[in-house]
């Protein structure tokens, strides 16, 4: 499971008194029981291990954009190099062609014909992808394909 690797890798970090990586797993770990407690369970499913480091990347990004704007770049790289950690953690991602694939697969299953059946098509895939691919690419190639007249 994921939860399990990253309390190993924290442990891990902190043996190699490795400050950067065992404060940022610290913290995501926090996250981790944090959201464990608030669903009332022991342990997190790998898709909600993978939601909090996806909410934890989109953080860095935005304080990595912040840092930048406000002339503070020894900052920016400090959350990179965290940004780089997390990122470490999530699935591989999906290229274009096989989210492609998949929305295909999911229209022909849904037998969705246009741009009003955009939420059935959706739900079937984000089903399969399960965070492995950006959610805003995947609702633009499903716009394009139900938007296009059939051929």
């Amino acid at each position: 499971m994921l939860e399990e690797k990253i309390l190993n890798d924290y442990k891990e970090a902190m043996k190699a008194r490795d400050s950067l990586k065992s404060s940022i797993l610290s913290f995501l770990r926090a996250e981790m029981i944090n959201l464990a407690v608030s669903k009332k369970k022991k342990a997190l499913e790998d898709s909600e291990v993978v939601t909090v480091i996806k909410k934890q990347i989109k953080q860095h990004q935005d304080s990595i954009e912040q840092f930048r704007n406000g002339n503070r770049p020894e900052m920016a790289d400090k959350e990179a190099k965290e940004l780089e950690v997390l990122k470490t953690y999530l699935p591989p991602e999906l290229s274009a062609d096989e989210i492609k694939s998949i929305i295909d697969k999911a229209i022909a299953d849904t037998g969705a014909k246009e741009a009003k059946d955009m939420g059935r098509v959706m739900k079937e895939v984000t089903a399969q992808i399960a965070g492995r691919a950006d959610g805003k690419l995947v609702s633009d190639l499903v716009r394009e394909k139900l938007s296009k007249p059939a051929a």
